[in-house]
């Protein structure tokens, strides 16, 4: 038995006889389809007594589906990427640059805050002598503050990379 289910003659395959038989409805436009109107056939008094009113031709319509020349640049920005063509490496690799200086940016800020703290213990020891609840300010301030602080870093930092990465798909898209 073959895969092959339609009828042939002479080798070409023909279409299915059942093909288009048996509808009720008519298929729904693609979306984003837009009718314009276009201007129908001329009127005046030469044409007027060409063709009776019941057999007048119904005014044309242009359907148009999509604006070629977006959907064209966006293929083709894609085209790059994909192929990893001289252009499309370049973008790729501004979005890297982009996103590493915005990780250095922020292990900076993180590693200045923090090792800034165990210095400002030692330059001013009354400051390491206060309790608070009991609990001396240096564990609380080196034991449970940097928790708090640097998941808030890491949710500041996976906000700027969507944000980077978006920026990226708008201009591929746009």
């Amino acid at each position: 038995m073959t895969d092959d289910f339609y009828r042939r003659v002479n080798g070409v395959r023909e279409p299915d006889p059942t093909l288009g038989k048996g509808r009720t409805k008519k298929p729904a436009p693609p979306e984003g389809a837009a009718v314009e109107p276009v201007p129908g056939a001329p009127t005046g008094p030469k044409h007027e007594q060409a063709k009776p009113e019941h057999h007048a031709k119904p005014k044309r319509q242009r359907v148009i589906l999509a604006d070629p020349r977006q959907a064209t640049s966006t293929l083709r920005s894609r085209v790059e990427l994909e192929e990893q063509t001289s252009w499309g490496k370049l973008l790729v690799r501004d979005l890297v640059k982009i996103q590493l200086r915005t990780a250095s940016l922020l292990a900076l800020l993180v590693m200045v805050t923090l090792c800034s703290l165990p210095v400002l213990f030692y330059l001013i020891p009354s400051f390491g002598r206060v309790i608070v609840v009991g609990i001396p300010l240096p564990w609380l301030i080196l034991g449970v503050a940097p928790f708090p602080f640097l998941f808030g870093i890491g949710l500041w930092y996976n906000r700027l990379a969507e944000r980077h990465e978006r920026d990226f798909v708008d201009m591929i898209e746009n």
